[in-house]
C-alpha cells in the first residue's frame, strides 16, 4: 500500500510539473494520427465484390452482368462477378440475392428492368450454381482476400511507427523513473540528517521553540547560471520509515538570453499519507509587486515575497516543513531592477506532527481486541 501511495504521489506531482508537455504532446499526437488517416494514406478499396456496394449499385451492376452474359459467356460473367474474392457465405446468397432481384424486376419493382432481364437474372443464377468452384481462367490470379491499395504498405509502416512509440513510451518512462529515483538526496548528518547552515547565529542553530529539533534539515543554495536547479530532500523517521519529500525548484524565468534570470522559486512538500503536494512560490522584488507575474504564478501556490529572513510554512496532513530565506542577493544587468536572483540560500527544516511516528506501529499492535459480534 505504501509502494501504491509513493508511486500515486510522483505520477500527481509529474502531472502537475508538466501538464502543458503532456496536453502539448496529446494535441501533436492526435493531429499526426489524424493527417496519417485522412491525407498521407487514406484507405482506397480495390477488388471491391458487388456485395460491399450500395443497394441500388449493386442492383444496376448486377443487371448489366446478366445482360452482357449473353454474348461474353458464363466464364466472363464469373469473373467480372470477383467471385474468387467472395467468401464462402456470400457465395451461399448469391443466388438467393439474383432470385429476388429477378422477382423484384418480374413485380415491376425497379423503372430500370423488365421481363427480359428476368429471364436473364434467372439463367446467371443457374449458370453460376451449375459450378461451385469454377475454375479459373489461365492468368487469372489464384483467389485472395480482398485488398487495399497500398494496404500492405500501411499496415507495414503502422505497424513499426506503433512499436517504435511504444518503445519510445518504453524507455522515457524506465528513464524517468531510474532518474527520480536516482536524484540526489541529502546527505544525512548527526545521526538526524540535521544539517546546519553555516554562517547562522548560535542562538537560532539550537532554538527551535515548542516543536524541539526537526525530524531533519536541510541547506540548499542557488547561484546564478545553475539552470537545472531542482533538489528535492528525503524525509524519514528516526527508524528509517520512508514520510515524504520537500525541496526547492525555478518557477519562472525572465528576460532572454542565458543563464536563465530565476525570478521566482518553488518550495514544496510532498506527504506519502496525503493525496496533495503543497507549494509556496518565493519571487523576486519585482516579480512580487508586478500584477501580471503574481497572476500568472497564482496557480502554483502562495506567492511570498524573497528577502533575508522570510519564513514559509508548508503543512500536510502528517508533515510540517519551514522554509528560512537565508540570503537572497538579485542580479544586475539589462533587466528591471530587482527582477531576478544572482544567489539564494533556504533553510528547510521538517517536523512529523505529534503521534506520526508511533501511529502505524500503534494501529498494527496496540489496537484494542474488540468482541465478536453475534
Amino acid at each position: 500500500m505504501m509502494i501504491l501511495q509513493i508511486v500515486v504521489g510522483w505520477l500527481v506531482e509529474f502531472v502537475q510539473q508538466h501538464k502543458w508537455a503532456l496536453i502539448i504532446g496529446a494535441g501533436l499526437g492526435l493531429a499526426l494520427g489524424l493527417a496519417i488517416g485522412w491525407w498521407w494514406w487514406p484507405v482506397a478499396w480495390t477488388n471491391s465484390t458487388p456485395c460491399n456496394l450500395r443497394s441500388d449499385f449493386q442492383r444496376g451492376y448486377l443487371l448489366w452482368v446478366a445482360e452482357q452474359r449473353a454474348s461474353s459467356g458464363d466464364l466472363w460473367a464469373r469473373e467480372k462477378l470477383g467471385m474468387e474474392f467472395w467468401k464462402e457465405d456470400q457465395l451461399d446468397r448469391l443466388g438467393e440475392t439474383l432470385e429476388g432481384l429477378a422477382q423484384g424486376c418480374e413485380q415491376g419493382l425497379w423503372q430500370e428492368c423488365d421481363g427480359e432481364d428476368t429471364i436473364r437474372l434467372r439463367a446467371l443464377a443457374q449458370a453460376l450454381a451449375t459450378s461451385i468452384e469454377p475454375t479459373p481462367a489461365e492468368g487469372t490470379p489464384a483467389p485472395t482476400e480482398p485488398a487495399t491499395s497500398g494496404g500492405t504498405m500501411l499496415r507495414s509502416v503502422a505497424g513499426f511507427c506503433g512499436g517504435a512509440l511504444l518503445l519510445v513510451a518504453f524507455v522515457a518512462g524506465v528513464w524517468f523513473l531510474v532518474s527520480y529515483l536516482r536524484k540526489p538526496r541529502a546527505v544525512p548528518e548527526a545521526g538526524r540528517g540535521v544539517r546546519v547552515a553555516e554562517g547562522l547565529p548560535p542562538a537560532e542553530r539550537v532554538s527551535w521553540g515548542a516543536e524541539g529539533p526537526p525530524l531533519a534539515q536541510f541547506v540548499t543554495t542557488y547561484a546564478l547560471g545553475d539552470d537545472h536547479y531542482d533538489p528535492s530532500f528525503s524525509i524519514e523517521l528516526e527508524n528509517g520509515e520512508f514520510m515524504g519529500e520537500c525541496g526547492v525548484g525555478i518557477s519562472e524565468t525572465i528576460g532572454v538570453g542565458v543563464p536563465n534570470k530565476v525570478t521566482a522559486f518553488e518550495v514544496w512538500l510532498f506527504d506519502k499519507n496525503d493525496i496533495r503536494t503543497v507549494t509556496m512560490v518565493l519571487m523576486s522584488d519585482y516579480a512580487f509587486h508586478d500584477e501580471a507575474l503574481r497572476t500568472k504564478l497564482a496557480p502554483k501556490g502562495e506567492p511570498v515575497l524573497a528577502k533575508k529572513g522570510t519564513n514559509l510554512t508548508l503543512e500536510t496532513k502528517t508533515l510540517r516543513v519551514r522554509a528560512r530565506v537565508v540570503e537572497a542577493e538579485h542580479g544586475v544587468g539589462n533587466l528591471p531592477p530587482n527582477s531576478f536572483f544572482e544567489r539564494m540560500t533556504i533553510d528547510l527544516a521538517a517536523w512529523a506532527k505529534p503521534g506520526q511516528e508511533g501511529a502505524e506501529a500503534m494501529t498494527e499492535t496496540d489496537a484494542p481486541v474488540m468482541p465478536p459480534t453475534l
